[in-house]
């Protein structure tokens, strides 16, 4: 064990995503796993299950009321909803106060957690030690919004849809590639909580509308928005680059970029831009990965910021890649 990294505990590491980021503290320069837990592979070797690691953990299993006892600086939660709470609390009882990132949605509208998404929030984050991580798709939605978001004149219209990787490993016709093939898989049509999530921190009404394909990973999301004035393609442009230039997870694209260009990478990409005749509606595309970007990533950003390392420390970037525009 290396004294000076921080130790990092997964609870609800069997998940698509709990994989990917043991992946990530793997490459982690100031990270080291201190824990994974999972009931079904308790016992097994972590290496076995994630190539990526190089080690002897395992696997364990530990009741809520162990996790503060396990020596980790770092906790991150990758339980599905309605899971996480008997975790916080268990370590509120001990008086332990490790730095806590939960990747379901149970304290994204809990206005004591900051809620983490770094391109949008970063400047809100006053170290605190709760950090909500945002969902996969209200992560595209508002990405594609905040820029705009002055100058709306209807609520944001959303069609999203989603590899069934964003359905989990729990089996359900949602994640079942036999039922998926050659299909397309509407779902909470209304009322979809990343709905209500994008909408609470926009502060703007939103409105979504999820679909499940047969591809295993990525998403895309195609926003429709009404504008309150007149522009032009090359001004909707400029406020994405303005807002987004800077972030090295986020790619201004000058097509509508496609969700199989963005299976495995760790950024956003956000495009097409088209804008109607009247100069008064234009429709933005945007892709992530949901368990990178969507995900782990985005937990990796917030640990890094909240641990004091540069955002993106073993987050793998593509340097030298720009829009066509």
């Amino acid at each position: 064990m290396n004294v000076n990294r921080k130790r990092v505990g997964i609870v609800g590491a069997r998940g698509h995503a709990g994989a990917e980021l043991i992946k990530l503290v793997a490459a982690h320069p100031a990270l080291e796993l201190a824990f994974v837990s999972s009931r079904e592979l308790d016992g097994q070797r972590v290496d076995a299950q994630v190539a990526e690691y190089v080690g002897e953990l395992r696997y364990s299993a530990p009741a809520h009321e162990a996790l503060p006892q396990l020596g980790a600086d770092v906790v991150v939660l990758a339980l599905p909803n309605g899971k996480a709470a008997p975790c916080v609390e268990a370590f509120d009882r001990a008086g332990v106060d490790p730095l806590i990132v939960d990747l379901s949605a149970d304290y994204r509208f809990d206005e004591r957690w900051y809620y983490g998404l770094p391109e949008l929030t970063r400047g809100r984050w006053r170290g605190q030690r709760r950090i909500s991580n945002p969902g996969c798709y209200a992560t595209a939605m508002q990405l594609s919004i905040a820029p705009l978001k002055d100058v709306l004149a209807a609520p944001p219209v959303c069609f999203g849809v989603s590899g069934y990787s964003g359905a989990g490993t729990t089996p359900s016709d949602k994640n079942d590639p036999d039922k998926l093939r050659d299909n397309l898989m509407p779902y909470a049509l209304t009322g979809h909580l990343h709905e209500k999530e994008a909408s609470r921190h926009l502060g703007v009404p939103v409105e979504f509308m999820p679909h499940v394909a047969p591809h295993f990973r990525g998403l895309t999301v195609t926003t429709n928005l009404y504008l309150a004035h007149k522009m032009t393609r090359e001004e909707v442009m400029a406020r994405f680059r303005g807002a987004y230039g800077d972030e090295p997870l986020v790619r201004v694209v000058d097509d509508a970029p496609w969700v199989s260009r963005i299976a495995h990478r760790h950024h956003v990409e956000i495009g097409g831009f088209p804008v109607s005749v009247d100069g008064k509606r234009v429709v933005i595309v945007a892709t992530l990965d949901n368990l990178l970007k969507g995900a782990a990533t985005q937990v990796m950003q917030n640990i890094n910021r909240a641990i004091g390392v540069d955002e993106t420390t073993a987050i793998p970037l593509e340097r030298g890649v720009s829009d066509k525009g």
